[in-house]
């Protein structure tokens, strides 16, 4: 992937060469990819969910696009910085890669209201602001109606619906069985299980995943 990432608050890598992908499933990390453990920045804690790298791998093979969208308030704050995270990141890659699984971009967004300077702000790019879907947009040319936001969080979820994402899904991995009862259904707002279950059910329905 090539990095582009001139504001100190985001995190921009897109696979290079960026291929143009007409549907997109837009994936919150932590609690979505990996286990919830709260600031996650260090490489020992990294827990990959049960089933993501099948489910990201047959997104893949598909043809969908699959781009990470994540806030990372933990460096607005204070507690890491920016290389903490990419070590951790760059070895989630490393753990999908070996089971067949990419990603086709990352964006990370550390502003935060309460942070510290200078990224105590509320950035168009934090969710559940849709800069960082939009981005994606122009990059992938993606039909953002044709596409799906995957979070453990509501916030996840109204990042979608301000980017008109056509299709929202909770988990219940992480914070979203806790979310799931403040949810507002709707004929393309679903919840279930796990990312997998995601893609099975919904996003691909009769593959083999």
């Amino acid at each position: 992937m090539n990095s582009n990432t001139p504001d100190p608050g985001l995190y921009r890598r897109y696979r290079s060469p960026s291929k143009p992908k007409s549907t997109v499933v837009f994936l919150d990390r932590d609690g979505v990819i990996v286990e919830e453990t709260g600031y996650l920045h260090k490489v020992e804690d990294i827990a990959i969910l049960p089933g993501t790298a099948e489910a990201i791998a047959s997104l893949n093979e598909a043809g969908y696009g699959v781009v990470l969208v994540t806030n990372q308030a933990g460096i607005g704050r204070g507690y890491y910085t920016w290389y903490e995270f990419d070590l951790v990141q760059t070895e989630i890659e490393a753990r999908l890669a070996r089971a067949g699984a990419q990603l086709d971009a990352v964006l990370a967004c550390a502003y935060h209201p309460d942070g510290k300077e200078p990224f105590a702000i509320d950035h168009p790019y934090r969710k559940p602001n849709p800069g960082m879907i939009l981005d994606a947009q122009r990059q992938l040319k993606a039909d953002l109606q044709a596409s799906w936001m995957v979070g453990d969080k509501l916030l996840d979820l109204e990042a979608g619906r301000n980017a008109r994402v056509g299709h929202q899904v909770l988990v219940r991995t992480g914070y979203g069985r806790d979310h799931e009862s403040m949810l507002t259904p709707g004929p393309n707002v679903h919840a279930v299980e796990t990312l997998l279950e995601a893609v099975r059910t919904l996003i691909l329905p009769g593959s083999r995943v």
